[in-house]
């Protein structure tokens, strides 16, 4: 071959070497998740497992979420990690697949408490695995208090004026209406709050507002908070526990006396996934004991497999409440969808934007 036409040639030889590389182009996994649910720590040996990439985006919210699939956003993400209170609206308005539970093998092994709920069952089908479930606790600093706080009432306390957060979210306006006693005799009620009780709940509110230093969107902006000193009491997540010890800092975390409401979060996968076959296996491994496990680690939420419990020390199987889950479920209020969820959400914005 002589040179001028090799010369010729390697154009299209370049031309054909792009075309090779970009047919074995890694897939990838887009994730919607809340925050600790892509940690390297278990996220890594299922792309290695896969030979593909997970890539992740956090939400801070349900209606976040909400905002996200119904705005076009669906087909952007393969898989979503909803909590109970919106987890049937997402099944309701079509924007989840449903799951072929023969390729789940771990399926039978997960709690019957919650595969049994109506969440994320419709038309005689399944659409969505529980994967995480646990509590919105009182988060405090020890340092700040002789004793643990009993009663959510401890956040209006005058001597604690700008040093108290709360959640950006629907969720503290579940917390004020147990503090008004909304939840007796039927906790559900917290989600069917009448007209006259959300306003009630409003009110409360406004009068906390003293002491709020600020609403945490993330739970890395509690986190900080925490860190920095700016305030010493929260309503948050397990999640925050648990990195506030891992850097030593002086916290703990209490359910008071009125209870708390909970969470139920499910792996779904979106009706508009491109990758549903690789969305799929993720789900399996995301619900396998050992994985959940791992997620247990850096999460501190409860795992919906309880076979996680035999990898587990005995001090961190008594800690997640796996050796009574039946008792420490009646002290949550799980979240449910709220049917007038656009008038709740207008009263939250009321209190966010009253100065």
């Amino acid at each position: 071959m002589t040179w001028q036409r090799a010369a010729r040639l390697l154009p299209l030889l370049a031309v054909m070497m792009l075309v090779g590389s970009c047919s074995k182009k890694t897939p990838t996994l887009n994730l919607l998740v809340w925050e600790g649910y892509a940690d390297p720590s278990f996220i890594k040996a299922f792309e290695e497992q896969n030979h593909c990439k997970v890539s992740a985006s956090y939400m801070g919210s349900s209606d976040e979420l909400m905002a996200k699939l119904r705005g076009g956003s669906a087909g952007n993400y393969d898989v979503i990690s909803p909590s109970s209170d919106v987890a049937a609206s997402i099944v309701k308005a079509g924007l989840a697949a449903p799951l072929d539970l023969s390729k789940i093998s771990s399926y039978n092994q997960l709690s019957p408490q919650l595969t049994s709920l109506a969440l994320v069952h419709a038309n005689g089908q399944v659409y969505g695995v529980p994967f995480t479930w646990g509590p919105d606790p009182i988060i405090y600093d020890t340092t700040a208090f002789k004793a643990p706080p009993d009663s959510w009432n401890v956040m209006w306390d005058p001597k604690y004026k700008g040093k108290v957060s709360v959640w950006d979210d629907l969720s503290t306006m579940y917390m004020a209406a147990q503090v008004l006693g909304f939840d007796k005799p039927d906790p559900s009620q917290l989600y069917n709050l009448t007209d006259e009780q959300l306003e009630a709940v409003k009110k409360k509110l406004l009068e906390l507002k003293p002491n709020i230093r600020k609403m945490w969107a993330t739970g890395g902006e509690l986190t900080n908070l925490f860190e920095n000193h700016e305030v010493v009491i929260a309503m948050g997540w397990p999640l925050n526990t648990a990195e506030l010890k891992r850097k030593n800092f002086p916290v703990d975390e209490a359910i008071p006396k009125e209870n708390t409401t909970g969470w139920i979060d499910h792996l779904m996968i979106t009706a508009g996934s491109e990758n549903k076959e690789l969305a799929q296996a993720f789900l399996e491994y995301m619900v396998e004991a050992t994985t959940q496990k791992l997620v247990t680690d850096v999460t501190r939420y409860v795992p919906a497999n309880p076979q996680a419990a035999r990898f587990m020390t005995k001090d961190d199987v008594k800690t997640l409440h796996l050796d009574d889950v039946d008792n420490y479920q009646k002290r949550l209020y799980f979240w449910q969808d709220v049917p007038r969820r656009a008038k709740y959400n207008e009263i939250w914005n009321e209190v966010k934007a009253a100065q």
